[in-house]
């Protein structure tokens, strides 16, 4: 896979590239490591996509995973502890069903995190808006890289990724607020450019995204 772009959030590449070069090569090989070829295993059942198989971001996941943990990279998980003290008077909660709830961050190394979201947008959201700052208030991480998908690239997988064009113009209008963190977006795209014959038009599934940007 190639690294197509990247925005700095907050300053997050200067911040980068200056407390930790070694670990952003290190995220870029892990990037250029990944044959994008090898995961365009998943059978398209969508009507507005022509061609029949799309990349599948479960299986990306674990590439980058493997690469990640043979550079010495950890998750990190931090259990939530729900507080009772902003119950209205006279509710009783259901107990939990599935354990502890905790929020996990992908991958970790001497205060960088790293999150890989090829998902939904309200995802790459919280990400860099939330998580990160939680993330930094508890002492785990200093600064964040984000890894999301091109707009070509998205249009290969299933309807509903978003991607890093949107996510960018978004950012820059939203603007930095006095919490958050410095954070580098790397826009990613597979190892080949997509033939034109494979293309898609501008549809629902692009329309519903730059229209609601949800």
């Amino acid at each position: 896979m190639r690294i197509a772009a990247q925005y700095s959030f907050n300053g997050g590449l200067e911040e980068i590239e200056k407390r930790y070069p070694e670990l952003l090569e290190e995220i870029k090989a892990v990037i250029t490591a990944i044959d994008s070829t090898q995961h365009k295993t998943k059978k398209s059942k969508e009507e507005s996509k022509k061609y029949g198989m799309l990349f599948s971001p479960k299986s990306l996941n674990k590439a980058f995973k493997v690469e990640f943990k043979e550079r010495a990279w950890d998750s990190v998980k931090v259990k939530c502890e729900y507080s009772d003290e902003y119950y209205v008077e006279g509710y009783k909660p259901e107990k939990l069903r599935h354990g502890r709830p905790y929020r996990e961050m992908d991958f970790l190394k001497e205060k960088l995190g790293v999150e890989v979201q090829l998902g939904k947008y309200s995802f790459m959201v919280y990400n860099v808006c939330a998580k990160m700052t939680i993330f930094k208030n508890l002492g785990h991480i200093d600064c964040g890289v984000e890894i999301v998908p091109m707009h070509g690239f998205s249009k290969e997988m299933s309807t509903g990724v978003s991607y890093f064009e949107q996510f960018a113009w978004d950012l820059t209008q939203r603007g930095v607020g006095n919490i958050d963190i410095p954070v580098l977006i790397l826009g990613i795209d597979a190892d080949v450019l997509m033939e034109p014959e494979q293309e898609i038009p501008v549809g629902a599934e692009d329309g519903e995204i730059l229209e609601r940007a949800d």
